[in-house]
């Protein structure tokens, strides 16, 4: 179906997209974005619970392909970069928990493509960066905007503005990775994660999803009283029955 992304979905809804341009680390050319949007909407209509990216070989994604550079113009490498944009943000706005299991080299474009995952597994091999100063250019993809929000702004800043990649250790350290573990641990990991997640309650997950992502952006009253209408939401769907009878019962739920 795709030239370079394997897609697989198991029984319990868990999808599982895998670039495989391994002899070019999986850097992202202009077909492997459109092969990614293309699985995006595939991912919606197989009704998804939990989506995990992983990369084949040696990287998750090395970047953006520097090949397809060379003589574009600055209106042709805009357009680009919108388009990436867009891919990434509907990856950041999928209802269903995200999760990036990163084995190797996670920079510039990979690097954002991982920030865009609600969560991130890392090996104790991986690195990551914004490495795009290196070359006289800044982050298109989001970097400049998802990396200090997930760091704050002066360890962004020191990221960017000098292009070293960090290795796993540290970016558990600032909070750039939620766990990092042995490289021959990580399907593993990966996969207890994406089960526990799409055995979990959907619809409070959305919500909770939605509730987070959407307040931090709003003021303090305003993101509270978002959360108030999303909380009664939950309410209204049988996984709170299920839940709540569960717990009552003292058992394991079993949401659907």
């Amino acid at each position: 179906m795709f030239n370079n992304l394997l897609y697989e979905r198991t029984d319990e809804g868990i999808v599982t997209i895998t670039f495989t341009r391994e002899k070019a680390l999986n850097a992202l050319n202009n077909e492997t974005v459109r092969e990614l949007e293309q699985a995006l909407e595939k991912v919606k209509d197989d009704n998804a619970r939990v989506l995990v990216f992983k990369g084949s070989g040696r990287a998750f994604i090395a970047g953006a392909d520097i090949t397809e550079f060379k003589g574009k113009t600055a209106s042709e490498i805009k357009l680009f970069s919108l388009v990436l944009q867009k891919v990434l943000n509907e990856i950041e706005l999928l209802p269903i928990p995200t999760i990036a299991a990163v084995n190797g080299f996670c920079l510039g474009g990979g690097c954002e493509l991982a920030m865009a995952c609600d969560l991130r597994i890392a090996s104790n091999i991986a690195l990551f960066g914004q490495p795009e100063i290196t070359l006289g250019i800044i982050p298109g993809a989001g970097g400049t905007q998802r990396l200090p929000r997930l760091v704050g702004k002066t360890i962004a800043k020191e990221m960017i503005f000098l292009g070293d990649s960090i290795d796993s250790k540290r970016a558990f350290k600032i909070g750039l990775v939620n766990k990092v573990v042995e490289t021959e641990d990580l399907d593993s990991a990966v996969n207890d994660l994406a089960k526990r997640l799409a055995t979990g309650p959907s619809f409070a997950l959305s919500q909770a999803k939605e509730a987070i992502d959407r307040g931090t952006e709003m003021a303090w009253l305003d993101a509270i009283q978002m959360e108030a209408n999303l909380f009664s939401l939950t309410f209204t769907h049988e996984d709170m029955e299920e839940g709540v009878s569960a717990f009552l019962e003292k058992r394991k739920a079993q949401f659907k």
